[in-house]
């Protein structure tokens, strides 16, 4: 009889027990194997547990509630779902994803690759370091993981199989009301609104009906566009890199929804990444920024075009044309799922260190107008936004407009 054979939140002490248990074919040096808890996220708690003879591994443990909000309570078993995407995407790009040593559905606990000679790419990147292979290898890890879960590619009764494996309703209904509700309307009094930008965010968000409008229909269209298996939660703080290595974790939000919700996340993630260069002055990082997101989006077109031909089983969609149409919708909802994320992030519940640790006032303001400015381009100008450089183009006119208001 194990103690963990029914759940409990665990702290350090119960991890080292759990993982001598459930890796006992891993040497440990039981007299110097110990725990430390390092989780950064919103959600979980993660674990890293090493001895002296360099054995290491993570253990990543999932909580009834939210770490913050206790009252906000999620399902266990997204931890499931994690672990299962995790394999998935290994096999579509292998290399791009951590290894998943085991995962325990009584704990939801699973046991992974330790990545601590990686960065975070968030705070590497708010100390203005720079990834030359990171376009590359993050335009594979998505054009492989997105298009072979499609109906495009699968056989139909198989993928219908697997949205039904990954419903994911406590989360989505997460991104539902934090990215795609309240930052236009604060329905729950959530937002966490910059003082001297209240009433920007009132005459920008919160009195503009054309963008609620496409907002709704955005939202709808997230409910029910059963498109490919996304990671759900693809920014920055889900990718740890190095010069020679990306890897992309933390799917647990992972679910059937747009493409262009994944691709728009990485897009708008690089834009805070360019906020905080900005503020600071520097001006090499943050031209390598809008480098990257043209390569971004113009090596995520070249390799779906190709991968396409190469995967594509469905008969109808090798119907001429029919490719092109289906990538400028991506496009399309890339444009918006970028906006919608600028803005959660800037006035929403969860927002990103990139700009709240401005410490200028005046260039946090700015560059949070610049994130709503962009943000409403690429919403209510979606199906402009073909190419990197119409974002680049997007952010160069709303410093216009910053400047003209002083």
């Amino acid at each position: 009889m194990s103690k963990f054979d029914k759940y409990f939140l665990m702290d350090v002490n119960d991890v080292v027990d759990y993982v001598l248990e459930k890796l006992p074919n891993i040497p440990w040096d039981k007299a110097t194997i110990k725990a430390k808890e390092i989780g950064d996220g919103n959600l979980n708690y993660v674990f890293k547990v090493s001895d002296d003879k360099g054995n290491s591994t993570i253990v990543k443990h999932a909580g009834e509630t939210l770490r913050i909000s206790a009252d906000m309570k999620v399902s266990t078993d997204r931890n499931r779902i994690e672990s299962e995407i995790l394999q998935i995407q290994n096999k579509f790009a292998p290399g791009l994803v951590p290894e998943i040593y085991m995962y325990d559905t009584v704990m939801s606990a699973c046991i992974m690759e330790d990545l601590s000679d990686h960065q975070l790419m968030r705070y590497a990147l708010m100390e203005h370091k720079t990834f030359p292979k990171f376009a590359d290898d993050i335009t594979t890890y998505m054009v492989n993981t997105l298009l072979q879960t499609t109906d495009v590619a699968m056989e139909h009764k198989e993928k219908k199989a697997k949205v039904k494996s990954f419903i994911n309703p406590e989360l989505c209904e997460i991104t539902e009301d934090l990215v795609l509700m309240e930052p236009y309307m604060d329905v729950k009094g959530r937002n966490i609104v910059f003082e001297p930008n209240a009433e920007f965010v009132q005459r920008e968000l919160y009195e503009d009906e054309a963008l609620q409008l496409e907002v709704a229909k955005l939202k709808f269209d997230f409910m029910n566009n059963a498109q490919a298996l996304l990671h759900g939660d693809l920014h920055t703080g889900s990718i740890f890199v190095k010069q020679d290595s990306t890897k992309v974790f933390d799917p647990e939000f992972a679910f059937y929804g747009p493409i262009g919700y994944d691709v728009g996340n990485v897009i708008a993630n690089l834009i805070f990444a360019w906020d905080n260069g900005k503020a600071y002055g520097n001006e090499e990082f943050c031209n390598w920024i809008l480098k990257t997101i043209i390569e971004v989006i113009g090596m995520f077109k070249t390799k779906f075009l190709k991968a396409y031909d190469e995967v594509v089983t469905e008969p109808m969609a090798k119907v001429k044309g029919f490719k092109e149409w289906y990538l400028d919708s991506i496009l399309a909802d890339t444009a918006s799922y970028t906006g919608t994320e600028l803005i959660r992030r800037t006035v929403g519940m969860a927002q990103v260190k990139d700009v709240t640790t401005i410490a200028d006032v005046e260039m946090r303001k700015r560059a949070e107008r610049l994130n709503i400015y962009v943000a409403k381009d690429c919403i209510m100008n979606k199906c402009k936004f073909k190419t990197g450089e119409d974002y680049i183009e997007a952010i160069k006119k709303a410093i216009e407009k910053i400047h003209k208001e002083g």
